[in-house]
């Protein structure tokens, strides 16, 4: 019996510690992931 509550209580604490939230609208995010950074396009050493 004791085995059995452990068990729950630390599956009980693993799902608490593996969740999370996301407050803000995934829009709005400030990073434009879908394209590069201006001195991500051309290799160094070109030019242009």
């Amino acid at each position: 019996m004791y085995r059995r509550i452990a068990l729950l209580a630390a599956l009980a604490l693993m799902a608490l510690f593996m969740t999370g939230c996301f407050d803000s609208n995934p829009d709005d995010q400030s990073v434009p992931w879908s394209r590069p950074a201006d001195w991500e396009r051309g290799a160094p050493g070109f030019g242009g």
